[in-house]
């Protein structure tokens, strides 16, 4: 008859090898500096057109889209700055282009900058700059109005 032996409660290697001492992490290198892109004339053009959006938040932006040319399917990336939302073409965007051509802006986005279904957008594209801002038009219309109202209108 065998009897099974207990396991030792220690084992030799951790008594031979003794644990890492805590270093600090080395400091992470600075990133280094991207190149500017190359200015061409048509970093400044610019092209407008205004949009309604459906009750899904999609707009029909066919005509912009393809002078930027972002085809169905094109990945890009939705921000928000100064009250405005950006659409920037993005290979690891979570979002993109309908495959009708239509452009769906993310519901946290529209709710962000108080935009619901039947809201008139501004679209403002520069292919240049690979770009696409959408404004509420209430917006384009007060600053417009503040324009006019401070004489610099015409």
């Amino acid at each position: 008859m065998r009897r099974s032996i207990p396991a030792p409660a220690e084992q030799v290697i951790a008594a031979i090898i003794p644990a890492p001492l805590p270093r600090a992490r080395p400091p992470r290198p600075p990133l280094p500096d991207l190149p500017h892109p190359p200015t061409r004339p048509d970093q400044a053009e610019a092209h407008l057109d205004v949009g309604r959006l459906d009750p899904s938040g999609r707009i029909s932006a066919r005509a912009l889209l393809h002078l930027l040319g972002w085809p169905p399917g094109h990945r890009i990336q939705f921000d928000i700055t100064a009250g405005v939302i950006t659409a920037t073409s993005d290979p690891a965007g979570r979002h993109t282009i309908g495959a009708t051509g239509l452009l769906a802006t993310p519901a946290p986005i529209r709710q962000l900058c108080h935009l619901t279904a039947g809201d008139l957008v501004v679209l403002l594209a520069q292919p240049g700059r690979d770009l696409l801002l959408i404004h509420p038009a209430r917006t384009v219309a007060r600053l417009l109005a503040g324009q006019f109202a401070a004489g610099n209108a015409g």
